[in-house]
């Protein structure tokens, strides 16, 4: 059973992201992509057509979410894209309901199938944490999310409490709230893109990043990973 959800889970983890490159290469031309011009038609275009179906379009976006994330998707690629498309307070609460569903959906899969498996593979790795997370689980994975999961890539941080049996509804609701800071700056900085490109007659490097909307996103994106080191060492790095 576990070898044929492999087979289904990556393939399907496939079938969604050559769906999703069809789409993107036969309703972008390729041929204009030096031109700024053509970025400012495609931020025109785009804002109409979601402003016109913003409902259905939220609704396509935390279906794809939820799915992206489940199948080991990358974080930051849709933070940035719901940021462009929904704007900085609605595309963070879209985005941190719809990839704490997602990553929820992952660690139930990898719980119930292939437990002992990542057991047996990062158990050893991750082994000075897990006897912290169990002394109360909700409030150090909380802190895990708020710190960016230690640096682990995204999709081995949504299995890593199947080590230590994290309860479900703690897991979601850890991921919910620790989530938020990270996901709104994401998304600040998607939105700040949107209004450079609908704003700017020619583009410029020092300009975008000189860009308030960019910017400020961007200290506060340094500022929480200065937070997250002194984070860090206080309640990881001295765990034995």
């Amino acid at each position: 059973m576990s070898n044929n959800l492999k087979i289904f889970l990556g393939v399907s983890y496939l079938l969604i992201l050559f769906a999703f490159l069809y789409f993107i290469f036969t309703n972008i031309q390729i041929d204009r992509l030096g031109y700024f011009s053509y970025y400012k038609e495609l931020q025109s275009s785009l804002s109409i057509y979601i402003s016109n179906n913003i409902t259905i379009n939220l609704i396509y976006y935390f279906i794809f979410a939820i799915i992206w994330v489940s199948l080991l998707g990358f974080g930051s690629p849709i933070l940035i894209i719901s940021g462009i498309l929904f704007g900085k307070l609605l595309g963070t609460f879209i985005s941190v309901i719809s990839i704490s569903l997602g990553a929820l959906v992952l660690y139930s899969i990898g719980n119930f199938f292939f437990r002992d498996l990542i057991k047996t593979i990062l158990a050893k790795k991750f082994e000075k944490y897990i006897q912290l997370f169990q002394k109360n689980e909700f409030y150090y994975f909380f802190i895990y999310r708020l710190i960016g999961g230690l640096g682990v890539p995204f999709g081995l941080q949504n299995l890593i409490p199947i080590l230590f049996g994290m309860k479900k509804i703690n897991y979601f609701l850890a991921s919910l709230f620790g989530f938020i800071p990270s996901f709104f700056i994401m998304n600040t900085i998607g939105a700040g893109l949107n209004t450079y490109v609908e704003q700017a007659q020619d583009f410029s490097i020092l300009n975008l990043l000189f860009t308030p909307e960019i910017y400020l996103p961007i200290l506060m994106f340094i500022c929480l990973m200065l937070f997250s080191l002194l984070i860090k060492k206080k309640f990881f790095d001295d765990t034995n």
